[in-house]
């Protein structure tokens, strides 16, 4: 059973790339796709904030 988690590999908190984990993307896409959607939108960062606070870190050691 896979759960939506924070990742290792961060840049900032681990939420693009714990996005790209759970789905089976490259983080590099979902960090492009995420900072066009906050450029064209505006509202990425606080849903980027709301998800770094919600979103527990992985504390598995795979």
């Amino acid at each position: 059973m896979r759960k939506l988690t924070k990742s290792s590999d961060k840049m900032l908190a681990g939420v693009c790339s714990g996005i790209a984990e759970y789905f089976g993307w490259d983080a590099t896409w979902v960090r492009i796709a995420y900072a066009a959607l906050t450029l064209f939108f505006g509202t990425g960062i606080i849903l980027y904030i709301i998800l770094a606070i919600v979103m527990p870190a992985n504390t598995s050691w795979e």
